[in-house]
């Protein structure tokens, strides 16, 4: 058995030296203890420049500092696969690579450390638009699985003509996703037309939905088309629906099964072709039960739902949005950033997010209009992020296992301590958590909680 173990060490590097892609293995300090001939080639360090050097002294990719991919395998406690990134050599244009990362263990699973590998691809932007092809969908970007599913059923649920019905909190992208529905639809060519019906008093809503004809009031001196007139050929979005009166939900409910109105004022109904939107942050089934909203007319809008999910929910899309609005934000304001220290991606990702991807759209438009450097820090990300996530807040010298420990016990702590449901989360067994508990000597916080 011996023999066989000290063959195998002989021949594994001739055995990682003949494959065509970029093998790397750091151990529990983030150095190089592994390099191959690969890894030589697409860097353009050599072998006897890494070993033993910080993988941050030898890579230098678009991710390294602000997303790092290793420390995502970590923290998440799974590999990751297919990550592009582009990798920066002195004279050379950024190369595009494909990254896999994963933990490195012993037969016990205890972490020895983390490898990588990587390929440069041939053709630059087939990986780059793959990836772009799955995570971005008309200007919304995500790789959140119910993101992804809204994503992909929007192009069916935007060509049946169907009434559609979105809901999802304040600033979760609700028009966009409405927008999104106009432009796949028959109806693209047509006007998109939206109504914050939240933002009109009940007595312009009318007016402005239906449009009046001269004399209908006082200084009704000519004829006024409503929006339902200029959405004709289009789609008209209802914003905030759960907010009009019980009087407009009749109307309106008429507009939708008979598709006619009247305009104030008129003597004979005029017809609609529009396409109908709606969307709403409350909670429309319990409006249903409370009475504060008509059945009738919630049945009739709710053809196809659409329930958008709060930013805390997807917060693996933190990263992606931000870099999405910094791209953005580079080319209206002419400035050259290229991401995040990893301690201002950490106070990202660590906020709630009440305003949800509006705020932080926000938020990363006051870091780039304050950063003058190539990477946004704590100290140009506004205020209450700074406060929430502490001015001494840094991991970027934290090793493996402290970083390991972090999301374990931070797991633990979301979960009230529940070890079964920490371990499905992190996606280890009830056994391997519990030996983890005890190396990191967190059993005095579970015994506490339990008394």
């Amino acid at each position: 058995m011996e023999e066989h173990r000290d063959t195998f060490s002989e021949t594994c590097p001739v055995i990682l030296d003949s494959i065509e892609d970029g093998v790397v293995t750091i151990d529990l300090k983030w150095r190089i203890t592994t390099f191959n001939r690969a890894a030589e080639k697409i860097t353009g360090v050599s072998r006897e420049e890494a070993i033993g050097r910080p993988c941050l002294d030898v890579f230098s990719t678009n991710v390294c500092k602000t997303d790092c991919v290793l420390r995502k395998a970590l923290v998440e406690n799974r590999p990751v696969f297919n990550r592009p990134v582009y990798m920066v050599r002195p004279g050379s244009k950024p190369a595009l690579i494909s990254v896999n990362a994963s933990i490195l263990r012993d037969s016990k699973g205890r972490m020895l450390g983390g490898v990588e590998t990587f390929r440069a691809l041939s053709c630059l932007g087939g990986l780059k638009n793959d990836f772009e092809k799955d995570c971005v969908f008309e200007n919304m970007v995500s790789k959140n699985q119910k993101m992804l599913k809204i994503f992909s059923d929007l192009k069916l649920i935007a060509g049946s003509g169907c009434t559609v019905l979105i809901e999802g909190a304040t600033g979760t992208g609700k028009e966009m996703i409405a927008r999104a529905v106009h432009n796949n639809s028959p109806q693209k060519n047509g006007p998109f037309v939206p109504v914050n019906c939240g933002a009109l008093p009940d007595t312009l809503i009318e007016s402005e939905l239906f449009g009046y004809k001269a004399g209908a009031f006082t200084d009704a001196r000519t004829d006024k088309p409503g929006r339902f007139d200029r959405a004709r050929n289009g789609t008209i979005f209802l914003d905030e629906i759960g907010d009009i009166s019980h009087a407009l939900q009749v109307r309106l409910l008429r507009v939708l099964e008979n598709k006619v109105y009247e305009p104030l004022g008129a003597v004979r109904p005029a017809n609609t072709n529009a396409r109908v939107v709606v969307a709403s942050h409350r909670d429309l089934d319990r409006m249903v039960e409370e009475r504060t909203f008509r059945e009738d007319l919630y049945f009739r809008i709710n053809v196809m739902k659409l329930t958008l999910p709060r930013l805390a929910e997807r917060k693996e899309d933190i990263p992606l949005l931000a870099d999405y609005f910094i791209k953005r934000l580079n080319r209206e304001k002419g400035k050259k950033i290229l991401g995040f220290t990893q301690e201002a991606m950490a106070a990202l990702i660590l906020h709630d997010w009440p305003g949800n991807v509006r705020e932080l759209e926000n938020a990363v438009e006051h870091a780039v209009v304050l950063c003058r450097t190539d990477l946004i820090g704590l100290r140009h990300l506004p205020d209450r992020l700074i406060l929430e996530t502490g001015a001494g807040f840094s991991n970027q010298n934290m090793t493996l296992k402290e970083i390991e420990k972090n999301a374990i016990l931070s797991t633990l702590k979301k979960n009230n301590w529940k070890k079964m449901v920490t371990a499905r989360e992190l996606g280890i067994n009830k056994n391997t958590l519990r030996r983890k508990i005890v190396r990191y000597g967190m059993e005095g916080n579970l015994s506490r909680t339990n008394q």
